[in-house]
């Protein structure tokens, strides 16, 4: 029992370290960095809203039609990669598994097209 706890020993002192290095980054950006919001601070980034304002209003839906292009892209890069390497242990099930995959993505991306998004004002 004593040499199994010995192995886990070099992952306590990872775990150990990492949270003590994240404890003293967060405290040194706590004391280094200035504390003082303005209103360019708060003020809305990326999502084109307010941040602190009633959760209930409505906003445009173009920003569901950019997250929806953004899975769509991600996913295919996701599930490319690994395919491509085990393509030639997978065959032809696989080959037709990914063609069918890649055709709800091209839906799904067409979708987008017509609606506009990939379209800015």
């Amino acid at each position: 029992m004593d040499a199994l706890l010995r192995e886990y020993l070099p992952i306590l002192i990872f775990l150990g370290i990492a949270i003590g290095l994240s404890i003293v980054m967060v405290a040194a950006s706590l004391v280094a960095g200035r504390q003082k919001p303005d209103p360019e601070k708060l003020s809305a980034y990326e999502c084109g809203f307010e941040a602190f304002d009633e959760a209930r209003k409505q906003f445009d839906v173009r920003f569901y039609l950019v997250a929806i292009l953004f899975i769509i892209f991600d996913l295919e890069v996701a599930f490319l990669f690994p395919w491509a390497v085990a393509l030639g242990d997978i065959g032809m099930f696989g080959f037709w598994s990914m063609v069918a995959f890649l055709g709800v993505l091209t839906v799904g991306f067409v979708y987008e097209w017509k609606k506009g998004a990939l379209e800015w004002e």
